[in-house]
């Protein structure tokens, strides 16, 4: 899995991050809202754990923003108050768990795991096309069982044309999907990134690409 943990003070934040990597979840970990806006939107995360008192302001207001954009990810808020107003407030703000500090790891790891599977039950966590497989929650990719490798963009920009095979995708909704920014038509970051997948998916013995270039408009997987 991989998790975003926003957690400001530093033993709890390595504490974290060091139980969740021995369990092999791949997590990164930041200390401000600024950094936790900046890294959402760079990347695909399985679920967050976040802290209400940040240096920069609440992570409740954090939460709230990524609600309203409407952020398909699981949120686990952690908050050294205890008062249930304070719960109940997190969690209609659209926290998925809420837990006080003090805690325990196991009990952390264990709130975490159940709401994780609770989330993927509800969708596909194995996408596969072609001999082309990705693995959600593993956030592994294979071409006939082979590990391929791709960084954290390609493996979000795969799974967008694994879940719209054979639909033309425009340049546009390609980059407000991926990188959540409006497309410069000048720009040739999604040409780059194609490329990139072709290259990294392309069968040695096939001379036909998996992608398609629709000119002057975009992509689709074929």
């Amino acid at each position: 899995m991989n998790i975003l943990l926003v957690e400001d003070d530093r033993k709890i934040g390595q504490f974290v991050k060091r139980g969740l990597e021995e369990v092999s979840y791949s997590t990164t970990w930041v200390r401000t809202c600024q950094e936790a806006r900046e890294t959402m939107a760079e990347g695909q995360f399985d679920a967050v754990i976040l802290d209400i008192g940040l240096p920069d302001g609440s992570g409740l207001h954090l939460l709230t923003e990524w609600r309203e954009q409407v952020l398909d990810v699981q949120v686990l808020v952690l908050s050294a108050r205890h008062e249930v107003d304070d719960r109940i407030a997190g969690l209609n703000l659209g926290a998925d768990d809420y837990l006080a500090k003090p805690f325990s790891f196991g009990e952390l790891l264990a709130r975490l795991r159940c709401l994780v599977r609770r989330h993927t039950g509800q969708k596909k966590t194995v996408l596969q096309y072609r001999g082309v497989q990705l693995d959600l929650l593993k956030r592994v990719v294979t071409l006939d069982d082979v590990p391929v490798f791709l960084t954290q963009r390609e493996f979000a920009l795969l799974e967008y044309f694994l879940r719209n095979p054979s639909r033309v995708l425009t340049r546009t909704q390609i980059v407000e999907k991926i990188w959540d920014c409006h497309f410069d038509m000048e720009s040739n970051l999604v040409d780059v990134y194609v490329a990139k997948l072709r290259a990294k998916l392309r069968r040695a013995d096939e001379s036909e690409s998996l992608f398609q270039s629709v000119r002057g408009v975009g992509y689709k997987l074929l």
